[in-house]
């Protein structure tokens, strides 16, 4: 596939990569950003996703799923609107964070990488996320909360249950 033919991203992520795949000596050095970009459009990284950055960066798909597999924070199958990262590296889990993973998996009815049957929450146990002073902490897409206790849950996720109904999903 030609880059500027056909392109499962919008026109404009499309143009972002183009630049980000000249900015850099090695064009490889651009597949990190691009998967990030790229889970961030179109919710993981599906079949269509690799063979695109695959494509546009001159290597094989299997080379994409080799990197892509090592980082926890790349995911091959959608999760929800609101991905729930929970960290439980050892300053969160000395002050809590199982606790907090816990009632997130009450409140929500689901367990580990799952996801809500409407779509709006998925939620997984991560490693550090860096707030190991502020802990426990989690992250939910790019927002940090952090000093939590379990009590905090149901006001955390009805604030993002606002913001689906606001932005009209669900």
């Amino acid at each position: 596939m030609n880059p500027e033919s056909m392109s499962i991203f919008s026109p404009q992520l499309a143009a972002r990569f183009d630049a980000l795949v000249q900015k850099y000596p090695v064009k490889r050095s651009a597949l990190i950003p691009m998967l990030l970009y790229a889970q961030d459009e179109i919710g993981y990284l599906s079949d269509a996703v690799i063979a695109e950055v695959a494509n546009r960066i001159g290597i094989t798909e299997l080379e994409v799923r080799n990197v892509a597999t090592y980082y926890s924070m790349l995911r091959f199958k959608p999760a929800g609107k609101y991905n729930i990262q929970v960290c439980t590296n050892i300053s969160c889990m000395l002050r809590g964070a199982y606790e907090v993973f816990e009632r997130f998996q009450e409140e929500l009815g689901i367990g580990e990488k799952g996801t809500t049957p409407d779509g709006v929450f998925s939620l997984e146990e991560v490693e550090c996320i860096g707030a190991c002073c502020w802990a426990p902490a989690i992250q939910i897409n790019y927002e940090f909360h952090d000093e939590l206790s379990p009590d905090h849950v149901p006001g955390i996720l009805s604030g993002y249950r606002g913001k689906a109904r606001a932005e009209g999903s669900h």
